[in-house]
């Protein structure tokens, strides 16, 4: 049965708190349930998106049981159920997801936010399979004590060398490199050392242990790396890397990857094949990433015919891959039929939202109905504008993207603020909810700087 999540678990000793952090941190978690106005929510981790096909039904059958029947997919692909019902919830959720091998360590269960390129170690591209380093990080965190003392806002990205997780906005970055023998290691965004990529995840384990000492000195809030280190500097300097210290410098994409699929909100959706011949690996995305637990059955049963698993991405999309050429077509067609997004061509293309009205009491607006109204009236404009868009309904701005974006938030007297933010210059205006496609496609068709590069 699941202990208090403040208690030590399972004999565990105590951890040290990141300055106030362990106290007020808020983030929900599988155990630690948020209170919100539709019903308790959870949020499971999925370290690196990776679930096997065991592993998939068990949400799905859970938001049926439990919550509102409905799944939503995050920014740091993990996964929500919202509107629990039963007294128990939690304990029920908990039995379940440890059943599963979703719920491998009690202590450390919101510390687990592991974002890693979704199509690494598929498509042929990238210079590592950083799905094994996910894996590895995700035993490291579960094996440190130290590590339960993580806030829910901590992030660890594994990039291949392609450069989209690295765009993310992580606490602790790896990079493969070319010569693939060696990662880069970031932290805040900045480059700081090259270390052996065969032991990697250990570095990135040593990095945020490192932080949390550091943190554990300060009197005002330490979630996130940055918050004690804006720079990563000081956590380098007290690292024994015994390799080549990287210059520090701003954060970006490693030399020579490919930033279009952060830019343009993850990997491309529909499918391609994978290298080999004779299998296909399908992206599909969800409209303001959420979708129904019959839907996700539907992509539990696609994963059994194909490869046995599902990667979820940190742009609110699955990735499946494994299926066979000859069905791909057909797959596509029947995602689409359960209401994932398979093309390109989707208006609902890089638009996000969070909870607003009635599930947020915070919320000043029902910012899902006012998207979808946007939407559905041409907000994605004419040629498929560049920058994603998020609503949101206050200033909290929650599960907004990273990078540049056209931010969309409404205002206490009704109307929205539409944002230009991440580009290296903002604009806001005032809009009334009918004048929002207009806005907000005249917002995305802004041109973003080019991504920094670092070698």
């Amino acid at each position: 049965m699941p202990t208090a999540p403040d208690s030590p678990v399972n004999g565990a000793p105590a951890v040290p708190s990141a300055g106030r952090a362990a106290r007020e941190d808020a983030c929900p978690g599988a155990l630690r349930l948020h209170t919100a106005d539709d019903g308790p929510l959870a949020r499971v981790r999925i370290p690196g998106g990776l679930l096997t096909s065991r592993q998939i039904r068990v949400p799905a059958d859970a938001a049926d049981d439990l919550g509102d029947g409905r799944l939503d997919l995050t920014s740091r692909g993990n996964l929500q159920l919202r509107g629990l019902r039963a007294p128990d919830a939690a304990t029920a959720l908990a039995d379940r997801l440890a059943a599963a091998g979703l719920l491998p360590s009690y202590a450390h269960e919101r510390a687990r936010n592991v974002v890693a390129s979704p199509l690494s170690g598929l498509d042929g591209h990238g210079y590592a399979d950083v799905s094994d380093w996910a894996r590895e990080v995700d035993a490291l965190l579960c094996a440190s004590p130290a590590a339960a003392g993580l806030s829910g806002r901590f992030l660890f990205a594994l990039d291949d060398g392609r450069g989209d997780v690295a765009a993310l906005g992580a606490d602790v970055t790896l990079i493969a490199r070319p010569d693939r023998a060696t990662a880069e290691l970031r932290l805040a965004g900045q480059a700081v050392a090259r270390v052996p990529a065969a032991d990697a995840p250990r570095w990135a384990l040593r990095a945020a242990e490192t932080f949390l000492r550091l943190a554990a000195g300060h009197t005002t809030r330490a979630w996130r790396l940055a918050d004690v280190d804006p720079t990563g500097a000081r956590v380098a300097g007290l690292l024994p890397v015994a390799v080549a210290r990287a210059t520090p410098g701003p954060g970006g994409t490693a030399a020579g990857t490919d930033t279009r699929s952060a830019a343009r909100g993850g990997p491309r959706l529909g499918g391609l094949p994978q290298p080999g011949g004779g299998t296909w690996v399908l992206s599909a995305g969800t409209p303001l990433g959420r979708v129904t637990a019959r839907a996700w059955r539907v992509l539990a049963e696609i994963a059994d015919a194909a490869a046995g698993q599902v990667r979820v991405t940190p742009w609110r999309g699955v990735v499946v891959p494994g299926v066979p050429a000859d069905d791909a077509p057909e797959v596509l067609r029947r995602l689409a039929g359960a209401g994932f997004l398979t093309g390109e061509d989707s208006p609902w293309r890089g638009v996000t939202a969070c909870a607003g009205r009635p599930g947020c009491a915070k919320s000043l607006a029902d910012v899902r109905a006012d998207a979808e109204a946007a939407v559905r009236a041409g907000a994605a404009g004419p040629g498929h504008p560049l920058l994603p868009v998020h609503f949101s309904g206050c200033e909290r701005n929650c599960g907004r993207p990273d990078g540049a974006r056209v931010d969309v938030m409404a205002t206490a007297d009704g109307h929205y603020r539409v944002t230009t933010g991440g580009t290296g210059a903002s604009t806001a205006t005032g809009t009334a909810a009918r004048d929002l496609p207009a806005a907000v496609a005249t917002a995305r068709r802004t041109t973003p700087p080019p991504p920094r590069t670092t070698t």
